[in-house]
């Protein structure tokens, strides 16, 4: 089966993400000469039956009622500016999932390939330059790119055998500048001492050199989000500038350090962190006997006490949860997924 491609539009009186956008350009953008902003969703379908097909145009991919539907290409004003944008290769598409599913609910023998994309179409006197403005604003680079908007051949991906996985050859017994020279081209979120520390892990404790992979992987949890780096840094200097606050603040940190020492005693493994300025004082209760509605498990990513709550008469044991939970926050850096973890 060739692949077929389909373009499904918001009616006027429904097309509220084109008028956003069109607003967007103008106001954002400061690009008045937008007379007019569309947005279509573009399918391109494979492996799909004629009568499967029919019936899933205006059942799953559009609502006739509130949706245009176009086969193959759509009626666009003369001198309009179009363009698509699709997901990167290996980036999940949702839209195109939930529309595979639901071509299986139509025939169940079926194995349809769906990929999508959106189509802007933008009206008015639109340079080159604006158009690029306008691009800019529509694409996240992380995820999408600018399609060439042609139908492929086929959607069924094919992939190269995978080469076997690098290992890091004399890892382990790499003198500092060696080191140095391979942590600095591997663009690590660690630290040169925490790439250090791995090379004393498998030198002394697996005897061996690490693979790439691994390297990656610890990389990964060892990112602020993962293994909350920020929240258990060592605190050794802590002074307390002039404020209107300094006063309640000092006192509250000399209670910590009170507590602390009644919790750990002389524990040589605990440090003062933001982490344990956080949970002290539920451990404080715990030790004087005062959590004993705690929910004891194997997960250690919450406290959480049950709580009787009365539910249409009857008395039931719900969990009430206190969780630290840092987020990743958008920035200027990632402004969709985020890169201020911690911050918030």
């Amino acid at each position: 089966m060739s692949v077929r491609r389909i373009y499904v539009e918001k009616k006027k009186p429904y097309a509220v993400a084109a008028r956003g956008l069109a607003e967007e350009i103008r106001s954002f953008l400061g690009i008045e000469s937008v007379t007019n902003v569309r947005i279509l969703i573009r399918y391109d379908l494979e492996n799909i039956s004629d009568a499967t097909y029919e019936a899933a145009k205006g059942l799953i991919f559009s609502e006739p009622p509130v949706d245009d539907l176009y086969e193959g290409t759509f009626p666009r004003a003369e001198g309009a500016k179009v363009f698509s944008v699709e997901y990167l290769p290996g980036q999940y598409d949702q839209r195109a999932d939930s529309a595979e599913q639901c071509v299986k609910l139509l025939k169940d023998n079926e194995e349809p390939v769906i990929k999508s994309a959106t189509t802007y179409v933008i009206e008015g006197d639109i340079t080159e330059e604006k158009l690029r403005a306008i691009q800019s604003l529509t694409i996240n680079p992380v995820d999408s790119r600018l399609s060439d908007g042609e139908v492929p051949e086929t959607l069924v991906q094919t992939f190269p055998e995978p080469e076997d996985v690098k290992i890091f050859e004399g890892f382990t017994a790499m003198e500092e500048g060696e080191l140095r020279e391979l942590y600095d081209s591997l663009n690590l979120a660690m630290t040169f001492a925490d790439f250090r520390f791995i090379q004393d892990h498998f030198r002394d404790e697996e005897q061996r050199d690490p693979t790439v992979t691994e390297i990656r992987v610890l990389d990964t949890y060892w990112s602020d989000h993962c293994r909350h780096t920020t929240f258990q840094t060592e605190l050794k200097n802590i002074a307390f500038l002039d404020g209107e606050y300094r006063e309640e603040m000092e006192e509250t940190y000399r209670e910590y350090l009170a507590d602390r020492k009644a919790v750990y005693g002389d524990r040589k493994d605990k440090y003062v962190c933001l982490m344990d300025l956080a949970l002290i004082a539920v451990k404080k209760l715990k030790q004087e006997g005062k959590l004993t509605d705690q929910e004891e498990t194997d997960e250690i990513n919450a406290c959480s006490i049950v709580v009787p709550i009365e539910v249409d008469g009857q008395t039931e044991e719900w969990l009430i949860n206190f969780k630290n939970e840092t987020h990743n926050h958008p920035t200027e850096i990632e402004p969709f997924g985020g890169a201020a973890t911690c911050l918030g």
